[in-house]
């Protein structure tokens, strides 16, 4: 949706690309796409080192096909069931009388701050053989055991429950766009509502629809908590347990590259999809909508706010209600509360200087994508996606065998760790950053310079300013995935570094559920902070 509404912007901006843009300009934004391409090289560096013949017994053996076929299993239920489910969420809550539609606006988007290695050690606590259902379930019902989630469906559920939200996003952000004159055009020429629904609305969603879900698709081929704690394998759990477990590591590499081809190709169809939404936005925004009262529900009010209340009661109500249950445990066994603040303020710092630095780095990309449009800025501007595509492991990991050959001196420092963070989160900081430069017209930067000003100046004094919700926007973004990060954190960090989530992620493995509790808590309760300032930008946009 930001996309669309600066390409729309873009007609109005005159054409000043001709221009050379300066040379300090130029080069800051080589040096950052230079940088986000350096993990990606290196790992093609280091594979191809070992030989093509060493490289191709790695990637043709059978083990490497069934982990292929596992991972697009997953792949395929996760983004079928949270489409489905982000699709009859987003029609009710944009489309129709549904009783509480602006509070359900906002919970059905909160489980975004809850990570998957969270919910996971959620569901095992309750559901393994000798979780919490089956010790209440054991006297008064007789039921020794329970069936056991751990693999495919455990791994698809959370993965679901926690992915959802991004084709939800997508949806309603559409169906905001679309109006609703075809559809008040079809009711009219004496068409039902589920006629209308899967004649009209859908297919005009169905670009939105696809978007979501593969920006699903590469959130679940890049996600190691949860996965690993159901034990599932797919390739972050293979490329991790390669990693740790031989004194030779160019098999985690070179499995490490076959899923960097993956994401960039689910990237890269993504990419398609949104282009092809952007230019059907475009055209539904020139036609133009006509607003009408929403659609009533009539006998369906009571079904419909049941699925809301259900999916919110699993993903939301039940994970927080079960935190507290093993806080509550874990204080009276005797668990040391103070020991979690130096994770917790270790977070919070590594995680403010990722979304500072990040939206630092942003800066020259943007302006010169912006200001400056042509084939290199182009290139830079490709370039600094390449992260966000890639799974935070892969990252790591090349990170890992860079730093530990090359630059010393950075291995296992905060510098590399919040670099990680650069590469992986920049495209959330350059998004909002791009969007509100094309709502500045240069007409005033150029009347500042025709005054005398230096181009920094001009920057520092009239474009800085009205960037700023696009630098808070931005930056709460990247702040709320740095803080849930886990693989990346796990490779990377300082000796003697833990966080919130390396603490959850360790508890959890152990079982040691109760310690688990109070660290992924305090996570979730951070993470909400710069999403409930992200909802409350849109419901603010939205009037």
């Amino acid at each position: 949706m930001d996309t669309t509404a600066a390409d729309i912007l873009t007609r109005d901006v005159p054409r000043r690309g001709r221009r050379r843009p300066p040379l300090l300009l130029t080069l800051s934004a080589s040096l950052v796409g230079a940088a986000l391409l350096l993990p990606v090289l290196y790992l093609l560096i280091r594979t191809l080192d070992a030989g093509v013949d060493s490289l191709a017994d790695i990637l043709l053996r059978g083990r490497i096909a069934a982990i292929i076929i596992r991972t697009f299993v997953l792949v395929a239920i996760v983004s079928t069931a949270s489409g489905a489910l982000a699709l009859a969420l987003g029609w009710l809550i944009e489309r129709t009388d549904l009783p509480g539609r602006r509070v359900w606006s906002v919970l059905t988007v909160l489980p975004l701050v809850i990570p998957s290695y969270i919910v996971a050690f959620l569901l095992i606590s309750v559901f393994s053989p000798r979780g919490l259902l089956q010790r209440i379930a054991a006297e008064p019902l007789g039921i020794q055991e329970i069936p056991s989630l751990y693999g495919l469906p455990g791994a698809a559920i959370v993965l679901t429950l926690v992915s959802y939200p991004y084709p939800l996003l997508t949806v309603r952000a559409a169906l905001r766009g679309s109006g609703r004159a075809l559809e008040d055009a079809s009711r009219t020429l004496g068409k039902g509502a589920w006629s209308t629904f899967f004649r009209v609305t859908l297919p005009q969603m169905r670009p939105a629809l696809a978007s979501g879900s593969l920006l699903v698709a590469l959130y679940t081929i890049s996600d190691f908590g949860g996965v690993s704690l159901l034990r599932y394998e797919t390739f972050t759990w293979a490329i991790y347990v390669q990693y740790t477990s031989y004194v030779d590591r160019t098999a985690a590499a070179a499995l490490a590259l076959v899923l960097v081809g993956l994401a960039i190709f689910l990237f890269s169809i993504e990419t398609t999809v949104q282009r092809r939404q952007q230019r059907d936005e475009i055209h539904r925004a020139e036609l133009g909508g006509v607003e009408s009262a929403p659609m009533p529900l009539g006998r369906w009010k009571y079904p419909a706010v049941a699925l809301c209340s259900l999916t919110m009661l699993i993903a939301l109500v039940i994970p927080m209600a079960v935190l507290l249950y093993w806080l509550v445990r874990g204080i009276g066994a005797g668990e040391e509360l103070s020991a979690v603040w130096g994770p917790a303020a270790n977070s919070a710092l590594v995680s403010a200087l990722a979304a500072l630095t990040a939206t630092i780095v942003a800066l020259p990309v943007v302006v010169l994508a912006v200001r400056y449009p042509g084939r290199f800025s182009t290139v830079i501007d490709r370039s600094s996606h390449i992260g966000f595509a890639l799974p935070g492991l892969v990252t790591a990991l090349a990170l890992v065998f860079f730093g530990a050959r090359l630059v010393p001196i950075l291995y296992q420092t905060h510098v590399m760790l919040v670099f990680a963070y650069i590469v992986l989160f920049l495209p959330l900081a350059i998004g909002p950053l791009r969007v509100s430069l094309l709502q500045v017209n240069p007409g005033m930067e150029e009347a500042g310079r025709t005054l005398g000003r230096r181009s920094l100046e001009v920057f520092r004094t009239i474009t800085a300013p009205l960037l700023r919700p696009g630098i808070l926007a931005g930056s709460a973004l990247v702040f709320l995935s740095a803080m849930k990060e886990l693989p990346a954190t796990l490779l990377l960090s300082p000796l003697n570094f833990s966080s919130l989530a390396t603490d959850v992620w360790a508890a959890s493995s152990e079982a040691f559920f109760a310690r688990a509790a109070l660290p992924a808590l305090l996570l979730v309760c951070v993470s909400a902070i710069p999403m409930i300032f992200l909802i409350g930008r849109m419901r603010h946009t939205q009037t």
